[in-house]
């Protein structure tokens, strides 16, 4: 095999994909209609961070399908598309802060923690917007239907968020070549 990198980058985006739908099976279910608390993004972060923007979005979308095709919650096609394909596509957003870039090899910290962020963010961002198009009928009478999106669906991403970083940087402390193969 004279280049063996992408088969090992498919590889890894293959093997993270299926970690990230085996982590989901172990999460904390918040609500009846949908959201848990898990580690479904944590191996979309770690490959984003490891491999870039390009193979972060494609773990995403592929974790995505995964889910609609696995544990589907579907009401609506245009739902569908944004709650899990788009939602998770967005996660490997992470990667524009991968971690064998010149500027994030001084202190990697603050960009993993914005990375998350907006991966995170991102994922919130569709879930919501979701929520206020598909799910507002089910906010109690009187309630705001953007308010009620925003803190239902705060109530398993927040939590979701703070659990992927602070494992991911527990990752990084133990082992720096978890996110950045050339450390």
């Amino acid at each position: 095999m004279r280049n063996s990198r992408p088969l090992v980058i498919m590889a890894e985006v293959a093997i993270m994909s299926a970690l990230a739908i085996v982590l989901d099976f172990f999460s904390f279910k918040v609500w009846a209609q949908g959201g848990s608390v898990s580690l479904i993004m944590l191996p979309i972060f770690v490959v984003a961070f490891r491999r870039g923007l390009k193979y972060g979005l494609l773990t995403g979308l592929i974790v995505g399908l995964l889910n609609m095709l696995i544990q589907p919650s579907i009401y609506h096609p245009v739902q569908a598309i944004v709650d899990y394909p788009i939602a998770f596509l967005g996660v490997g957003l992470a990667g524009i802060f991968y971690f064998n870039s010149e500027r994030v090899k001084n202190n990697p910290i603050p960009y993993l923690i914005i990375g998350v962020l907006i991966g995170s963010l991102w994922r919130f961002l569709a879930h919501f917007y979701a929520g206020i198009v598909w799910f507002g009928v089910y906010a109690p009478e009187g309630t705001p239907v953007p308010w009620y999106s925003f803190t239902y669906n705060m109530t398993y991403m927040g939590p979701a968020f703070l659990l992927c970083l602070v494992v991911l940087l527990l990752l990084y402390k133990a082992n720096r070549r978890i996110l950045n193969p050339n450390a």
